[in-house]
Parts: structure tokens; C-alpha cells; sequence
């Protein structure tokens, strides 16, 4: 009954276009917001956490938040546009190293020409952003070759990338700055003077990007650009016949999808990592991506943050409830029912409800909706 939108009336077409043409929806996530930069704060103050506030904070609420901005990116191409990608991880890569460089200042030496180009230290926000606009312009380079190939000939596409800028960070020293060991330590993580320690200030930080950046992309998607990414997706050829140029909406995608999770790897590094080496972002974080989308919900925004919860919770559980049961097993094990779990579930839900749980969530809305008449 509580979900009944008896009253709400739309007299215009924004007004029936709106983020949240049901009143409920938007005092929903009000509250959630609420939660998430308020009550998750003082809860972690008063230190009543049953695993405690450190462990809540770096082990399930930080990787949560960065991983779900990641898979963000990656439905925006994926499940938007249906271009299947392999390459995520190599995009985060390009974040999180453009960033770095930037914000430790760069030096290009040109000793054909007798000059260096020497750009000074940029502050960490402006590095962050700029890491992303970088990974962007790779994603548009990367994403050329989706004009003539397409399904599983694109996705090995992108897996080309990914094993391309594995090589590349780890066999070129210059963007490591030379450290001997081939890891690199994250700059101070300042912020207009004010610098960011704490885990609840990490926390926050974090929750901040995610909250500016998912609202951008749901917008995005709402509007015209995103209109042209679901025709793409639907059917190319009738999307180029009535108009609408693929080559203008699957650049504009990766774009899109490259900035996003390039902005997501800056974070992972920076804020999450603090030191970290090319492993950090390999084809497993690629394939864990792509797992989220494809559970959370293609599509789907809503369904990018249920995928990233089940991906990195799962592994928690499957670690904490044996050990409270008296039953703890062994990292191995806990790895095979991991990857048992993930495919077994990816099966089901490709066979039977293919866009995942977001849209069994909108299902459980649509039947609430007309609760308690038969339907």
C-alpha cells in the first residue's frame, strides 16, 4: 500500500520524465543518501560495528563503493550499448597510473630534439579527473575497432588492450617513475587543504564521487545520448536507418564508460590501495566487472551497485559464517565455492531472468504497485 503513487499526477513531459516519476523512489533514496553520509559516520564513531569500524570500512564499504562506480562505466558499455568489453581492468590501469604521474609531476624527455617537456604536480582531485579524461582517450582509440567487428570478435578486442597495458606498466619503468620494485606509492591525498587520513574520510570521499558520478550517468542515459546507445544495442542497422550514426554513439560510449572506470581505478589506487603494482588491475578485476554487470542487472544502474555488493560480499561471508560455525576453510576452497557460486548463478540468471536482479527488483516494485489485487 505504501508503494502507490494514487495522487502523484503528471501535468508535463518533464514532469513524467523525471529520475523519479514515482514519489516513493526519490524519498527512498533521500533516506539511503541520508544513511550512507550520515548515519554510516556516526555509527562508525560510536565503534558499534559487530566486525568492527576499520574492518567494515577497508574490507566491504570502500571496495564496494569503488567497484560499483567501476561497473558503472562498464554497464554504460555493456548493457547500454551492448558492446561487450574485456578491457575494464587496463581502463582502471590507465586511471590510476595517468593519475599518479600527474599528481607527481611528469617529465617527458625529448633527446632527439635536446628539450624536456616537465609538467609540476597537479593537485590530487585535478589528477583524478584528468586519469579519467586519459583512460577516456584510450577508450575512444580501443573502441575504433567496434565500427566493423562486433560480439565475441570485439570483446577479444578489448581483451587485446587489457594484455597491452598489463605489458606496458609493468615493462615500462617511466610510469612508475623508475621505482626499482615496479610498486608505487599514492601521493597525500589533499583536498583543498584539507587531507584525507581516516578511513571515514576515505569513506566519504568516495561516497562522494560515486553519489556526483551515478547521478550524472543515470541522467545520461535518460536523455538522447542514452537513447541512441539502447538503439545501437537493439539493432545497429535500424538505429543507422533512422538516423542515428554508430560511429557518434559507440565512441561516445566508450567515452563514456572509459572515463568513468578510469576515475574508478584512480580511486581504487589512491584511496583504497595506497601502493600498488600492474597486478592490481589484471584480467581478473576485468572479468569481476563483468560479473557484476551481468548479475547486478545489464542496463542497469540500480543494478550496477546490486552486482558489486553480491561480487564482494560473497567472499566475505564465505569467509566469516564457517569460521563462526566452527568450520573455517582453507583459502583455496573458499576460492573453488567462489567461482562455483558466480558461474552457477551467471547460468541461472542468463536462462531465466537475463537482465539480472535489478529487473527482479522492478518486478517485486510492479507487483507492489497493485498489492493486494491479483495481476
Amino acid at each position: 500500500m505504501l508503494y502507490r503513487e494514487t495522487g502523484q499526477f503528471k501535468s508535463n513531459y518533464a514532469e513524467d520524465m523525471a529520475i523519479f516519476p514515482i514519489r516513493q523512489d526519490g524519498i527512498a533514496l533521500g533516506v539511503l543518501l541520508a544513511v550512507a553520509f550520515i548515519g554510516v559516520p556516526l555509527l562508525a564513531t560510536l565503534h558499534v560495528w559487530p566486525f568492527g569500524t576499520d574492518y567494515l570500512l577497508w574490507a566491504i564499504l570502500l571496495p564496494f563503493l569503488i567497484l560499483a562506480l567501476a561497473a558503472i562505466g562498464t554497464n554504460i558499455l555493456v548493457g547500454y550499448c551492448g558492446q561487450i568489453s574485456l578491457g575494464s581492468g587496463a581502463f582502471m590501469a590507465i586511471g590510476a597510473y595517468s593519475a599518479y604521474k600527474l599528481a607527481t609531476g611528469v617529465h617527458i624527455p625529448l633527446a632527439w630534439l635536446g628539450i624536456a617537456i616537465t609538467i609540476p604536480p597537479l593537485p590530487v582531485l585535478a589528477s583524478i579527473l584528468l586519469g579519467g579524461l586519459a583512460a577516456a582517450g584510450f577508450g575512444i582509440a580501443f573502441g575504433i575497432p567496434s565500427l566493423r567487428i562486433k560480439g565475441l570478435y570485439l570483446a577479444v578486442a578489448t581483451l587485446a588492450a587489457q594484455f597491452f597495458f598489463d605489458w606496458v606498466f609493468l615493462r615500462v619503468p617511466w610510469f612508475t617513475n623508475y621505482a626499482p620494485s615496479g610498486s608505487v606509492n599514492a601521493p597525500e591525498l589533499n583536498f583543498f587543504g584539507v587531507i584525507v587520513q581516516t578511513p571515514i574520510q576515505r569513506y566519504l570521499l568516495c561516497l562522494t564521487f560515486v553519489t556526483v558520478i551515478a547521478i550524472m550517468a543515470k541522467n545520461l542515459v535518460r536523455g538522447n545520448l542514452g537513447r541512441q546507445w539502447m538503439a545501437i544495442r537493439d539493432m545497429d542497422i535500424a538505429a543507422e536507418l533512422i538516423g542515428i550514426r554508430p560511429l557518434y554513439a559507440k565512441l561516445t560510449a566508450f567515452a563514456a564508460s572509459s572515463f568513468i572506470v578510469g576515475v574508478a581505478g584512480a580511486l581504487w589506487a589512491f584511496v583504497y590501495l595506497g601502493s600498488w603494482e600492474p597486478l592490481a588491475f589484471s584480467i581478473d578485476r576485468s572479468l569481476d566487472l563483468l560479473f557484476m554487470v551481468i548479475i547486478g542487472g545489464l542496463g542497469s544502474i540500480m543494478g550496477s551497485f546490486v552486482g558489486a555488493a553480491f561480487v564482494l560480499i560473497v567472499p566475505v561471508m564465505l569467509n566469516l559464517i564457517p569460521a563462526e560455525l566452527g568450520v573455517p576453510l582453507s583459502t583455496q576452497t573458499i576460492t573453488h565455492l567462489q567461482f562455483i557460486i558466480f558461474g552457477s548463478l551467471i547460468c541461472y540468471l542468463l536462462i531465466k531472468e537475463p537482465r539480472g536482479f535489478a529487473r527482479l527488483i522492478s518486478i517485486g516494485k510492479e507487483k507492489l504497485r497493485l498489492w493486494p489485487f491479483p495481476y
